[in-house]
């Protein structure tokens, strides 16, 4: 499965800016990847995983602003589309257990 994390933070004054950053910060150091800006996706190999990955969410949410999270199967995660542009990662992003380089 996937978790899609979609969010809109305010970045009006200091404390909003340093609130976004927090949450950012909390998204990179928790393997999720951006696809698009304010766009992040982690990959969870069962519920439990996904029920998991939601509560520490919510535990570093910030204190304003909109944050959506969209679980969807690895199958329909593969078949998105890029209408433009392209994927642009070199971090090799699989749910296989043994990846040969």
């Amino acid at each position: 499965m996937r978790v899609l994390v979609l969010y809109d933070l305010p970045v009006k004054d200091g404390e909003d800016r340093l609130a976004y950053s927090r949450f950012h910060r909390y998204l990179i150091q928790n393997g999720f990847l951006m696809l698009q800006e304010s766009v992040y996706c982690k990959l969870a190999l069962n519920q439990t995983a996904v029920r998991a990955i939601l509560a520490n969410l919510r535990r570093n949410k910030p204190p304003a602003g909109l944050i959506q999270v969209l679980c969807i199967t690895e199958k329909q995660f593969a078949r998105s589309e890029f209408i433009l542009g392209e994927v642009k990662t070199d971090v090799i992003d699989s749910d296989e257990r043994l990846i040969v380089l």
